[in-house]
């Protein structure tokens, strides 16, 4: 009998041979240099803009058939990108990702980012025998025997869990480790953890009419040398309700904004605590798109406030 895992397999032994679309890429570099920055911890360097796995990402990998997801990764690298992130709860998506950058032989060249979390979204206690098998089926799934950064999802027993990631970091099985939440009511407990574990990143959520992190979190991951990745640059889908039917302003110019997914990702990348945006797709062209955030200008403060009056008056 042929698992799920074999039909993948030989889906994407067909269409690393086939290679993209003629004529989808598009040479990012004629735009300016490419946008990076610096992780605190380290000073490595990555691109400002990566790829989530969370939304339409997750749902196509469910299917068997995985094509549009390997134009979505090809895309990403061949734009600039490195940056992928992932988590065990979204799916097939770790595990689709992983025999994807396999196939084309793109694995080293991916800054991969997952998480681990088994206490579940309720909380409670971790069972350590399940965050350690979660763990290992995350360097299986990635095809890895080194992950760039494991983060505690949505803080889940963080005492057990990010102690088991020390632990991975000191053996040099994990490079950076970290903790996520996009729940409001997870904030305090988030910037505990900030202020007393060491920790190289952090994961949340920020956007354009989602700015209450500013001065508290964002501030804190700066004073703290704490990297952060910003999950839902684009509201989920609120901003897109937000401007339909509306050109983008001829003013975005300014700023090398040429559609609302530069806009709203541009305004994300100017405040000089984020790292990167991870917002996920299933779609190359919308990655294409996305990459293209992360070259040329980034608005100034006035700009930014233009912005915001302009997203706000829609």
């Amino acid at each position: 009998m042929t698992t799920r895992r074999q039909v993948l397999k030989l889906t994407l032994a067909a269409g690393a041979a086939l290679g993209l679309p003629a004529g989808l890429l598009q040479a990012g570099s004629a735009r300016g240099n490419l946008i990076t920055r610096v992780i605190p911890s380290t000073g490595e360097r990555v691109p400002v803009v990566g790829l989530g796995s969370s939304a339409t990402f997750a749902q196509v990998a469910r299917s068997e058939d995985v094509s549009a997801l390997r134009e979505v990764m090809s895309a990403m690298l061949e734009h600039g990108g490195a940056i992928f992130d992932t988590a065990p709860s979204y799916g097939a998506s770790e595990e689709v990702a992983g025999d994807i950058a396999r196939a084309l032989g793109i694995t080293d060249k991916v800054f991969w980012a997952t998480k681990v979390n088994v206490a579940g979204r309720n909380g409670g206690r971790a069972d350590p025998e399940a965050a350690r098998a979660q763990l290992e089926s995350s360097f299986f799934h990635l095809n890895t025997e080194v992950i760039d950064l494991i983060q505690v999802h949505n803080m889940g027993d963080v005492p057990t869990q990010l102690g088991m990631l020390k632990e991975l970091k000191e053996e040099g099985r994990v490079r950076y480790i970290g903790v996520t939440t996009t729940f409001p009511h997870q904030y305090p407990e988030l910037m505990e953890v900030m202020r007393r574990e060491p920790i190289d990143f952090i994961g949340t959520d920020y956007a354009i009419d989602n700015r209450d992190k500013e001065d508290t979190i964002l501030t804190l991951a700066r004073d703290r040398g704490i990297g952060v990745l910003v999950y839902a640059p684009f509201g989920r889908t609120r901003l897109w309700e937000r401007v339909r039917g509306h050109e983008v302003p001829g003013w975005a110019a300014e700023f090398d904004a040429r559609s609302w997914g530069q806009f709203f990702l541009k305004f994300v990348l100017a405040h000089p605590a984020v790292t990167a945006a991870t917002p996920a797709t299933s779609r190359a062209r919308h990655m294409i798109d996305n990459m293209g955030a992360a070259y040329g200008r980034l608005p100034d403060a006035d700009a930014l406030r233009r912005m915001v009056a302009h997203i706000e008056s829609l």
